[in-house]
Order: C-alpha cells, then sequence, then structure tokens
C-alpha cells in the first residue's frame, strides 16, 4: 500500500470518526443540520454509525485491503446521498461541496487500493 493511500485513508477516518461521533452525541449543530433537512436525530444517528463504521473500515483497511475498499464504497454511497439530500433541500450547490469533495476522496482511495 501506497503512502498517498495510506494518508488518505487516514484523514477520511479521522474526518468521520470526529463527524460520526458528533452525529452519534446529537450536538446541536448536528441536530440543527438533520433538521434543515427534514431527517430526525435518530436518523442522523444512525448515519453518525454508519461514518463511524466507514472510519473504523478505513483503518482496518490498512491490513485488510477488503475491508478499505468495501469502507470507500460505503463513503461513497453515504456522500453521493448526502448531495441528493441537500439538493433536495433547495440548498446552493455550494453546501453541496464538502459531500461531493470528500465523495470524490473516497473514491480516490478505491482506486488507489484497486490499483494495489
Amino acid at each position: 500500500m501506497s503512502t498517498t493511500t495510506t494518508v488518505l485513508a487516514v484523514v477520511l477516518a479521522a474526518l468521520f470518526l470526529l463527524l460520526g461521533s458528533a452525529k452519534l452525541a446529537a450536538v446541536p449543530a448536528m441536530r440543527q443540520a438533520a433538521a434543515h433537512v427534514g431527517m430526525t436525530t435518530t436518523h442522523y444517528r444512525l448515519l453518525g454509525t454508519l461514518e463511524v463504521a466507514a472510519a473504523a473500515g478505513l483503518l482496518a483497511g490498512l491490513r485488510i485491503t477488503a475491508l478499505g475498499a468495501a469502507a470507500s464504497v460505503g463513503l461513497i454511497l453515504l456522500m453521493a446521498g448526502a448531495v441528493v439530500v441537500h439538493l433536495r433541500s433547495d440548498d446552493p450547490a455550494a453546501r453541496c461541496l464538502p459531500a461531493a469533495v470528500v465523495g470524490a476522496l473516497a473514491a480516490v482511495h478505491l482506486v488507489l487500493l484497486a490499483s494495489g
């Protein structure tokens, strides 16, 4: 595994561990974000659980490539869903940009894993 792949996995894992934990803890900013897009706190906590699981999968993927690849696919799907939710909420395109960028980084991670 290349250094780039490892760094990308660790950065993504740190990001999603932080964001997922905030959703699980239902911090006020996350409750507001959930309400803004029409989700309950319970649904947002479910998303947080998936994000924390993806973070764990990315880190486990440093040893077991298939787990890292599965985590990347999961993040790509989560971020695609986030873009759709923001668009359906009539958010400006700029509000979708973080999810699109992070989804693209997860896709790069997946490609790097596949290329060995």
